[in-house]
């Protein structure tokens, strides 16, 4: 837990130096949907930032991409049922369709988490037509910070709930390349 705790604090000084303000922690463990500095570390003129995510289920690929060029790929874990579009709460699928990056957490159960936007409109509109809860808390994160299986068994298959999963460095990358209200398309 206490590697947690000092990656984070290096991600927030960071970003804090690159935008010459002052050093500001929430408390609360949840991130800012506003884009301030202390909630979205990104250091300006020294990384690329992307403008877009792609997610490829069938590939489990995550793309990051700026002005329609890869700038990183990564493999990732989904769903425990990753087949078809997530229609309701507890089905373990993984959303397929257009979001969001809303809110960071550092704090979270898995190694750093960004929340997707899901559900969307489309996704409640379908949900209340038959009657169900559409689910939600949706995230993009890295492994779980108490482990509960060998480390190989997160590399070689879907574990999630129907978030999606990356390696904690690819995860590190992830957090720093990206913005609250970056889009993201998660295709079958």
């Amino acid at each position: 837990m206490r590697h947690i705790f000092f990656v984070t604090a290096a991600l927030w000084l960071a970003a804090a130096v690159a935008h010459d303000a002052p050093t500001v922690i929430d408390r609360s463990g949840v991130g800012s949907a506003s884009g301030s500095s202390a909630a979205v570390p990104q250091l300006a003129g020294r990384l690329p930032q992307a403008d877009l995510i792609v997610v490829h289920k069938g590939e489990r690929r995550l793309y990051l991409m700026q002005h329609g060029q890869v700038l990183r790929s990564y493999h990732i874990a989904l769903g425990l049922m990753p087949e078809g579009p997530k229609e309701r709460a507890g089905d373990f699928r993984t959303p397929e369709g257009h979001y969001q990056l809303e809110r960071r957490n550092p704090r979270s159960d898995y190694f750093l988490s960004v929340q997707v936007s899901y559900p969307n409109d489309d996704d409640r509109r379908r949900a209340h037509h038959n009657g169900w809860d559409p689910g939600g808390s949706i995230m993009i994160h890295g492994l779980p910070n108490m482990l509960r299986h060998p480390p190989d068994y997160y590399a070689t298959r879907d574990w999630t709930d129907g978030c999606i999963a990356l390696s904690n460095s690819d995860m590190v990358e992830l957090w720093l390349l990206t913005a609250d209200n970056t889009p993201i398309e998660i295709a079958p």
